[in-house]
């Protein structure tokens, strides 16, 4: 998808494209964890859902300010999505209703960034430019707890014309193997958090803001990926650095890990991809 909005699905083998669409400006999309379905959202609020290829499409309207992030749940029936008024919706993908909205104080006072849930769907977490990241029941719709952050870069009064530190929520993700879940913040904080006593459990501060966290499918390994152009390996037990990854001369954008983590794919304001063979024997 690109910025203007159009969307095009291809066929890998044949590398053939299959369908192509053109909405308004694109925030976010996703593809459906069981089904050909598309998922996107985008600037004017609206959620849209197709079948590929036939086409057959489905809007989920929002409020009139951009779906800024969304993810579709691990039971395939469900979608989150964030909206830069910081609200929050739980739709119901085959009835096109909204089975819970968060908004006032049960949303966020600033847009949301990101949105994640646990591996069976039962949890979901957001963050948002307001530095606070919530924890909330998808079946009740209800906050369970706020992580909130301070920022750590001191409060530098203004000059003119000068913008004062800011921080935000940018990326965050729950581990498949332990109740740990990864807060990543534009001030270069790494946070772990214990879900099960809803605590602060390691801080891995960075050089530089945090665009990306990914957690390894099957153990309590994260990775981030920061405006520094580094990618970094976590052990969430510890707190500790395991490795270090550098290659680019800009920041990466976004990155990708394969399913049995020997493979990080990244992208970088440099305009190249980098391949890191990230396999390590001694895990």
């Amino acid at each position: 998808g690109d910025m203007s909005g159009l969307i095009k699905v291809w066929r890998v083998e044949s590398k053939e494209e299959v369908w192509s669409f053109e909405v308004g400006d694109l925030e976010w999309m996703e593809w459906h964890p069981q089904a050909h379905v598309l998922l996107a959202g985008t600037a004017d609020g609206n959620s849209w859902m197709w079948k590929i290829p036939s086409g057959d499409c489905k809007t989920f309207q929002g409020p009139a300010c951009p779906a800024t992030c969304g993810r579709i749940l691990p039971d395939g029936k469900r979608a989150v999505v964030g909206y830069e008024d910081g609200t929050m919706r739980i739709w119901d993908l085959k009835q096109g209703i909204s089975l819970h909205v968060l908004k006032g104080r049960d949303g966020h006072q600033d847009p949301l960034t990101c949105v994640a849930s646990n591996q069976d769907g039962s949890l979901i977490m957001t963050g948002s430019v307001d530095c606070h990241a919530k924890l909330v029941n998808s079946a009740t719709g209800k906050v369970v707890c706020v992580f909130k952050m301070e920022s750590t870069a001191p409060k530098a009064a203004a000059g003119e014309g000068e913008e004062a530190e800011s921080n935000s929520v940018e990326s965050l993700g729950f581990c498949n193997v332990m109740p740990l879940a990864a807060v990543g913040y534009l001030d270069g904080t790494l946070a772990i958090y214990d879900l099960s006593t809803q605590s602060l459990r390691h801080k891995c501060q960075h050089e530089s803001g945090i665009v990306q966290l990914l957690w390894e499918e099957s153990s309590a390994v994260v990775y981030t990926c920061s405006l520094d152009g580094a990618v970094r390996l976590w052990d969430a037990r510890s707190g500790k650095m395991i490795s270090e990854y550098r290659g680019h001369s800009a920041e990466i954008l976004d990155f990708a890990v394969n399913k049995d983590a020997s493979i990080v794919v990244t992208t970088s304001g440099d305009h190249q991809a980098k391949v890191f063979c990230v396999q390590r024997p001694d895990r």
